[in-house]
């Protein structure tokens, strides 16, 4: 298992800061109406029931609080009327119509809240079901992506955003619509009996709170660009804690001393995102305070002239106290519509993050459900290192060709100078190669000029120094990865040809960096076809095969062994372990004619090795197998060597034939067998 990717411990530099030059704050909102548009859509196939309740309920209870106002001004005004009545008779009749005002306000203040727990009940399992349907999308997203995605830290950028979104933007987003419903038909009521004191105060109160608004939408602005430019630091951040507290790496932090260093990158990092996050909280703060006043000295002024017209008798105090509480209510009201409105641009602009993930453009699109019904295009941005993967040609009227195996003609990898893969473990050495000539505005071909036929039922060993290709053959074979150019067929077919499934069904394989699931031992092997998951002959088979016999007996619980120290009840196994219950797990695929093995056995003493290739030569008897390895006593086994140097192929023949020839592979064959004398 390993971490998220990081290429450096060190902050973005300067000069990856966001540009000054933003769009305008029109451009934005019209950009975050196009993208709340989108965003709605996803709420409702989510959970159409659901928007319908919050729909309802929203405008009863945006017409309550205006009818509560005038109730009240009902009452104070019958009151009054009370007090100054003549008669005993007509005062009684005055205060039961009080009194049945005062029930109705009751009434309706109960309605309201009511209206209240329900709105917040529909929100929470509106919320709860986007958030799961979202993250399905997500991960089924994910799912379609390939290998070159992964690889890519601009990729895992945009990943750890739209993950990060996901959970709470939909929910927010929700309410802020709803919000400015709501908020809006409230204020509609509040202006509706404001207008017959003074239209132009109407206007005065709520025209106050325009700067604000607009200030809070462009300090909403700088935070979203501060949070995205900021995302390869935030997946630093993580990596840290990953490694300072994580199984995998306790050993080394331990032994080496890396604690102190570690942690204090951590804290660097952490301190600068507060120091930044302070910055702009302040600026916010005081510019809200500001505003605040401005909106707030234009109602106190109203409030003063409400006053004035009572006193001189042009108002009742009932009617006073309508259009206090009207102006106050619609101020906030309509402060609460601009804040909405606010919280819709900073939500949508979030959001932006998890459409951009699901653009990212897939061989799968075309099948798959995770953008077809969304609304959610599939269009990247041209040129970027994620563009459009090779076309495929499985329409192409090829001549059927008379031959079994595979062949690769002129094939050529690199990886675009705008990637910065994250350094898959096979073929370090080449990547970083690849860095370094990107740093000098080059470009690396991992692999260039092969020309290699490998006829059914041959085995092949690939030898070469780290970094000479020797995976990346192993990845643009199993179609992981599309050739920069030439093409590779298998039995006469090119690769982009074959039905994704059905070449898989052909390949068993197992890499030197094999996963280890924190599952049950049953599930580690038989995820080698995960279709046969409850076929236990098969499964024995495979334990047996990869040599983990002796291991699952020796298991209290057998093939129900809990692996890994991340759950209750789990069981380590030695790295000797892991690797046999991959091997297990390569041969689980019965049905494949061509096994790969990428180093499988450098975790394995030399005994135990040479058992399981003697093992593994009787198992792939009639079979196309294809060996990566460094102990040349492995390698002879082959039938056939090809020697890999800078991504070329340079020696082809076999073991006696290249010992023959007396070059490269003989040295280094005669430099190990030197370590054994």
């Amino acid at each position: 298992m390993s971490g998220p990717p990081i290429a450096a411990f060190h902050p973005a530099p300067a000069s990856a800061r966001p540009s000054k030059a933003q769009p305008g704050l029109a451009a934005r909102l019209k950009a975050s109406a196009a993208h709340s548009g989108r965003a709605l859509g996803l709420v409702w196939r989510s959970a159409p029931g659901g928007v319908v309740v919050l729909a309802l309920f929203t405008i009863v209870a945006s017409a309550l609080p205006p009818f509560v106002a005038y109730v009240g001004k009902l009452i104070v005004d019958a009151v009054i009327a009370a007090a100054s009545a003549a008669s005993g008779s007509g005062r009684e009749l005055v205060q039961s119509r009080a009194v049945r005002l005062v029930a109705i306000e009751l009434g309706a203040i109960v309605a309201m809240a009511g209206c209240e727990r329900i709105l917040a009940l529909a929100r929470q399992l509106v919320g709860l079901r986007l958030g799961i349907d979202l993250n399905v999308r997500i991960l089924e997203k994910a799912r379609h992506l390939e290998l070159r995605h992964f690889e890519d830290a601009d990729f895992y950028d945009k990943l750890t955003r739209a993950r990060r979104e996901a959970s709470t933007r939909p929910l927010s987003l929700i309410q802020s619509n709803f919000q400015v419903v709501r908020h809006g038909l409230t204020l509609a009521g509040y202006m509706a009996l404001l207008v017959g004191f003074s239209g132009w105060m109407a206007v005065a109160v709520l025209a106050a709170t325009v700067p604000a608004f607009i200030a809070e939408a462009r300090f909403s602005g700088v935070a979203f660009r501060l949070r995205n430019w900021r995302s390869p630091d935030s997946r630093r951040l993580t990596y840290l804690e990953y490694v300072l507290a994580n199984d995998e790496h306790a050993k080394e932090v331990k032994l080496f001393g890396l604690g102190p260093l570690l942690l204090d990158r951590y804290k660097q990092l952490a301190e600068s995102f507060f120091a930044g996050d302070r910055r702009l909280a302040f600026r916010r703060a005081a510019w809200g305070y500001a505003l605040s006043l401005l909106s707030t000295g234009v109602f106190y002024g109203c409030y003063a002239l409400i006053v004035v017209a009572t006193v001189r008798g042009r108002l009742s105090l009932g009617g006073m106290t309508l259009y206090l509480v009207a102006f106050r209510q619609g101020q906030q009201s309509f402060q609460a519509v601009l804040s909405a409105l606010g919280g819709m641009y900073e939500d949508t602009l979030y959001m932006s993050n998890l459409f951009e993930y699901f653009a990212i453009p897939t061989s799968g699109d075309a099948s798959s459900d995770a953008t077809a019904d969304d609304g959610i295009g599939v269009a990247g941005p041209a040129g970027t290192a994620l563009s459009a993967p090779t076309a495929r040609v499985a329409d192409l009227d090829e001549p059927p060709v008379a031959e079994q195996g595979i062949r690769f003609e002129s094939v050529g990898f690199r990886y675009p100078v705008a990637t910065t893969p994250a350094a898959p473990k096979g073929d370090q050495g080449e990547i970083s190669g690849q860095k370094r000539e990107q740093e000098s505005g080059a470009e690396r071909w991992a692999l260039r000029g092969v020309n290699v036929f490998i006829p059914k039922g041959q085995s092949l060993a690939l030898v070469g120094a780290n970094g000479a290709g020797k995976t990346t053959f192993i990845k643009l074979l199993t179609n992981l990865y599309q050739p920069t150019e030439g093409r590779i067929l298998l039995d006469g077919r090119d690769l982009r040809a074959w039905d994704e499934s059905a070449l898989r069904r052909r390949i068993g394989v197992i890499f030197q960096d094999f996963n280890q699931y924190q599952l049950a031992l049953r599930e580690n092997v038989a995820f080698g076809s995960v279709e046969h998951l409850n076929d236990e002959p098969r499964v024995g088979r495979a334990v047996e095969q990869g040599g983990a016999r002796e291991l699952v007996g020796g298991l209290s619980a057998g093939l129900d062994t809990q692996l890994g120290r991340w759950f209750s009840a789990g069981v380590e196994l030695s790295g000797g372990q892991w690797q046999k219950v991959a091997l297990a797990r390569a041969f689980m695929r019965e049905e494949a004619d061509i096994l790969i093995l990428d180093e499988p056995t450098a975790a394995l003493d030399a005994e135990a090795e040479h058992a399981v290739f003697q093992r593994f030569r009787a198992l792939a008897a009639g079979r196309t197998t294809i060996l990566i390895s460094h102990r040349f006593p492995t390698v002879r086994m082959a039938d056939r060597i090809l020697v890999l140097e800078a991504g070329r192929v340079v020696e082809d023949g076999s073991h006696a034939q290249l010992l023959a020839a007396g070059a490269g592979y003989a040295r280094l064959f005669a430099l190990q067998a030197s370590g054994y004398l």
